[in-house]
This record gives structure tokens, sequence and C-alpha cells, in this order.
């Protein structure tokens, strides 16, 4: 069992353990058709707090060789489909943490070197008989076992946009880990040793420049969940349950935390709502996100029409906003409309698709977005 290739099933008994644990297994049962698939590479972007690293973390549990979960999954969803033992603990599973590595390589510029050195060697331990040939980069490793064995891995990528993000002005980083990336997943060389890959973070890929060489992967994103919307928080039947269950008031809990419109549901933010049921306090949860002083700044830009548009959603209206000229990254602002999607990015916006209007979601976020305007930064 190595840290990032073939890790166990350790991280997702912890979610089990939990006193609150919702049963979001149903997604297995759609990584497991799109598998060999050109459908097989998925990138599931939600904000901070919607569960992105639990179901990374689920994911690994499932499918990696190194571990039997059949127990640990027991009685889930996933244990009643046809399918459940056809791909159960039968991969071989490459699982990295993003911001976890840059935080252990000791910056992000040596962050992409880390990642090689150290995936090769876990991998060079595992497949002993195999000549590496001093590959140092990891998607030759793979080619090469691929060629060799046959074998192909699951690739899953928890913040995977951690460098998009946070070096967003360092271009060398930002290239070598679009190398790192597009070496790993892009053209046909890799659909011969990915079996699927699934990559979560905040960000959706970037539309233009060197990122725009990941078009290969379907995209979930606030903007557009598709199928996998039940999947990306916590739905209306579940938090109704917990109601009854915390014998909280449901009407109130809608209030404070619902309001994000993905498809046919109504989506909770997880983190609030498993922490109202536990201390039995309404109040914002968000600032414990982390994305609070990032908000800040892009408010302050005060595109032509931002600010109004704000106070307008800050007073319950729906405004319109044209998601499709954000580039998906965190500097490539041009108007009032890429902040406005940017923020439902980050869940601070809701977003209606069919009428392509951003809203304020719900109380919590009210408040949040309260405390930015009266910032004395905002009114200079």
């Amino acid at each position: 069992m190595g840290r990032f290739v073939n890790p166990g099933n350790e991280a997702f008994r912890v979610a089990l353990n939990s006193e609150i644990y919702i049963d979001k297994t149903g997604l297995i049962e759609y990584t497991n058709k799109v598998m060999n698939t050109t459908q097989a590479f998925i990138c599931n972007s939600r904000p901070r707090r919607f569960g992105k690293s639990i179901t990374a973390d689920m994911l690994t549990a499932y499918y990696s060789r190194a571990c039997d979960s059949e127990k640990l999954f027991e009685g889930l969803e996933i244990s009643r489909k046809n399918d459940f033992k056809k791909h159960l603990n039968k991969y071989d599973v490459i699982h990295l943490d993003v911001q976890w590595c840059m935080m252990d390589a000791g910056s992000p510029e040596t962050t992409v070197a880390y990642m090689n050195e150290h995936l090769i060697s876990e991998l060079q331990e595992i497949y002993p008989d195999i000549v590496l040939d001093n590959d140092e980069k990891v998607y030759g490793v793979l080619s090469r076992i691929n060629a060799a064995t046959g074998k192909k891995f699951v690739v899953i990528i928890d913040e995977w946009d951690v460098l998009i993000r946070d070096e967003a002005l360092n271009q060398k980083v930002q290239d070598e880990y679009i190398g790192f990336l597009r070496g790993l997943f892009k053209g046909s060389e890799p659909t011969k040793y990915i079996q699927i890959a699934y990559l979560t973070g905040i960000l959706p890929i970037k539309k233009i420049g060197t990122q725009s060489a990941l078009n290969n992967f379907s995209e979930f994103t606030m903007l557009d969940a598709s199928v996998l919307a039940p999947y990306i928080g916590f739905t209306e039947a579940e938090v109704r349950n917990l109601c009854a269950k915390y014998n909280e008031d449901y009407a109130k809990v809608k209030q404070w935390y619902d309001g994000y419109m993905l498809e046919e549901y109504q989506i909770y933010n997880p983190k609030a709502v498993v922490s109202l049921m536990l201390r039995g306090k309404y109040k914002s949860y968000w600032s414990d996100t982390g994305t609070y002083e990032a908000v800040v700044p892009l408010i302050n830009m005060d595109f032509d029409g931002l600010k109004t548009a704000i106070i307008e959603m800050i007073s319950g209206t729906a405004v319109e906003v044209d998601v499709s000229s954000f580039q998906n990254d965190t500097i490539s602002f041009a108007n009032r409309d890429d902040v406005l999607t940017y923020l439902i990015h980050l869940g601070y916006l809701g977003y209606d698709e069919k009428n392509q209007t951003a809203f304020i979601p719900n109380e919590e976020i009210r408040q949040e977005l309260m405390k930015a305007v009266k910032r004395k930064k905002w009114n200079e």
C-alpha cells in the first residue's frame, strides 16, 4: 500500500464513521458506466466544503486493489447495483491531493517534480521487473507499464486546480503543471493506460490557452452539473431526513442553507448543514471555507454594473449573467459577468441555467456578501 499509488480505504472509513454521513455512492454507478469510453475523463468542479475530498476518497476506496472494501460499502447504494463487484478493488489507483503535495514539496515550483518523483518511485516498487529506463515523467512510466502488462490505471486528482488558482501569475509553474496534466491525459496514448480519470476542484478547465488542450474531459460544474447534480451537495430529501432526525425546522434550514439550483435538484451546502445539525446554531459557516478574502478584491474591481448587481441580489432580485466569457482562471476578468460567474463557481451565488440569471441562494450567503458590501474599500 502506497501513499499515492494504491492507497487504502482508511480515509473513506473515517467519513463513514462520522456521526453524519450521506450516501453518495450512486456516483460510482456512473463512473463504472463510463469506464473505457470517451467519457472516462471527468472533471467535477464544485465549491469548497461541498464534499470534493470525501468523493475522491470514496472512489479510491472502491477501486484500489490495495484493500478489500466489500464490507465497507455493504448496505450503501452502490452495493445494490449489478456491477458492484465487477470493479470493486480491481485497479491500480493513483490518488493525488495537489494541495497536500504542494505543501509537502515545499513550494509551488517544486510540486510537479515532487509528484513525478514520488509516483515513479512507488510504481517501481509495485512493478520491480519492469525496466523504466530512468523515465522522469510519470506518464511515460504508466505507458511503459501498460505496454509490458496491459494494466490500466484509475487516476484521481483532488484540488486539481490549486496551482491554477494560487499561482495564476507564475507562468513557469502554470506551464509545468499543465504539461504534467497533458502528458497524463491528452492524446491517444493515455487512453491505453487510463481506465478512468476523475479530477475535482473549484474551477472548470480553462477555455483558452494551454489548459484547453485538456478538452477531452467531460465537465460537471455549478453552471451545468448534468447527471452528477445529486452528488454535488445535499439534496432536499436528504436534508429533510436530517431535520427529522435532529429535530430541526426544515423551513428554517431551507431559508439559511438551500438555494443552489442544479438540474431539477435544490442543493444544500453539506458543510453548513452538517455543522447546524451537530451544533444546533443557525449562523454563517461560510467564513470557514477560506474563500471570503478572495471575494472582497473581486467585488472591489467594481466593473460597470457589478456593485449594482450585488446590491440587487442582496435585496432578493436575480440578475442576468452571461457565463460564456469567463475563462476559468483567476486573472482574466474582463467584465461584470466574469466576476459573477467566478462567484457562482465559488458558491457565493446560485445560477439558474434556464433563465441565465445569478442570485444569492440563501441567508448564509446573503450575510457574507453584506459583510463585503460594508467593507470600507467598497465605498472608496
